[in-house]
C-alpha cells in the first residue's frame, strides 16, 4: 500500500444548493478548500488533491431504488415540478436545478476515494464534502439527496472487501447508513449522537442493534444535551476502539459532521473544535490500529 493521503476535490460540488437561508450552504465547502489552500497543505503535506466522475446509476444503485434516481434527476431538470414526493420539494431538501449532478458528483468523490484506498494508491482519502448519510434508498432526508457514505461502503463490498467499520461522530445519527446496511454482517455501524428523544432524525437508540443475521452489527451511543467535550470523547474512547478490535474492519470509513460544535444553532452538544480534533486524530489512529491504514474520512 502507498501512503499519504488523497483529497478529493471538484469545485462544482459547490452546485450542491439548496438555495439562500437553507442551513447546508455550499460556501462552507469553497472556503474549506480555501483554507486548504492558503494553508499549503496540498504542498508541505504531501496531499494529493484528486477530483473523481459523477457516479453513474449503477454506482448509485447499490443503495438506491432506481424509481428514485429517476425522480431526483426530473426534478433536477424542472425544480418547480417538486411536490414532496420521494422527500424531495421539502423544507429540508429543496429541489434545485442541477440537484442530481450535484449530488452524483459528491457520490462519486466518496466513492473514488474509496477505490483509491482499497487499490492502495494511497493510505487515506478525504471528501469533506460528502458524509451526507441521511439520505434513505428511497427518499432524500436531513439535507441529503444521495448517500454517498453508504454508496462508498457499497462500492468496498462489491469490490470483495469482507469487513468495513463505519464510524459515525455527526451530532446527527447514522440512520441511512445504519438502514442501509441493517441486515448485512459485513457493516459495522457505530454512530455517537445527540439523543433520538430531541433531535433529528429521532433514531439511534441503544437498542437498534442490526437486524436478523446481523446482531450486534449496529452501535448507538445516545448522549443527553448538553453533553460537552468531556462526556463526549469519553463516550467515543469508552466505545469505539474494542468494537474495532473485535470487528477487525479490512477499511474504516468516518463521518465528521461539525455541528456537534457548540455554535451549532440546530442541536445542543457543546463540543469545541479542539475535541472534534482530538476525535479525527482518534480515527486517524485507529485506521492504523485496526484497518491496515485504511482510511476513508467524509464530511
Amino acid at each position: 500500500m502507498s501512503g499519504g493521503a488523497q483529497l478529493m476535490w471538484d469545485e462544482a460540488v459547490t452546485g450542491y444548493d439548496f438555495g439562500s437561508g437553507h442551513p447546508m450552504d455550499p460556501v462552507r465547502l469553497a472556503l474549506t478548500m480555501r483554507l486548504v489552500e492558503a494553508l499549503g497543505l496540498e504542498r508541505e503535506a504531501g496531499l494529493k488533491v484528486v477530483s473523481a466522475r459523477a457516479a453513474g446509476d449503477s454506482t448509485l444503485r447499490l443503495v438506491h431504488r432506481q424509481d428514485y434516481i429517476d425522480a431526483v434527476r426530473r426534478v433536477s431538470a424542472d425544480p418547480g415540478s417538486a411536490d414532496g414526493s420521494y422527500g424531495l420539494g421539502t423544507t429540508d431538501d429543496p429541489a434545485f436545478a442541477g440537484m442530481h449532478e450535484a449530488s452524483a458528483l459528491i457520490v462519486g468523490q466518496s466513492v473514488g476515494g474509496a477505490e483509491a484506498v482499497w487499490r492502495g494508491d494511497v493510505a487515506h482519502a478525504v471528501n469533506f464534502t460528502g458524509g451526507l448519510h441521511h439520505a434513505m434508498p428511497g427518499a432524500a432526508s436531513g439535507f441529503c439527496v444521495y448517500n454517498d457514505a453508504s454508496l462508498a461502503i457499497a462500492r468496498l463490498l462489491e469490490l470483495g472487501v469482507e469487513r468495513v467499520a463505519y464510524v459515525d461522530v455527526d451530532v446527527h445519527h447514522g440512520d441511512g447508513v445504519q438502514a442501509a446496511f441493517w441486515d448485512d454482517p459485513r457493516v459495522l455501524t457505530i454512530s455517537l449522537h445527540e439523543h433520538p428523544r430531541v433531535l433529528f432524525p429521532g433514531t439511534g437508540w441503544s437498542e437498534e442493534t442490526g437486524g436478523d443475521g446481523a446482531e450486534g452489527s449496529a452501535v448507538n451511543v445516545a448522549l443527553p444535551p448538553g453533553t460537552g467535550d468531556g462526556g463526549w470523547l469519553r463516550a467515543l474512547h469508552a466505545v469505539v476502539p474494542e468494537l474495532l478490535d473485535a470487528f477487525a474492519p479490512q477499511v474504516l470509513v468516518t463521518q465528521h459532521g461539525a455541528d456537534t460544535h457548540f455554535e451549532d444553532p440546530l442541536a445542543h452538544l457543546a463540543v469545541s473544535v479542539d475535541a472534534q480534533r482530538v476525535a479525527a486524530a482518534a480515527c486517524h489512529d485507529w485506521a492504523h490500529r485496526y484497518a491496515a491504514g485504511r482510511w476513508v474520512a467524509l464530511g
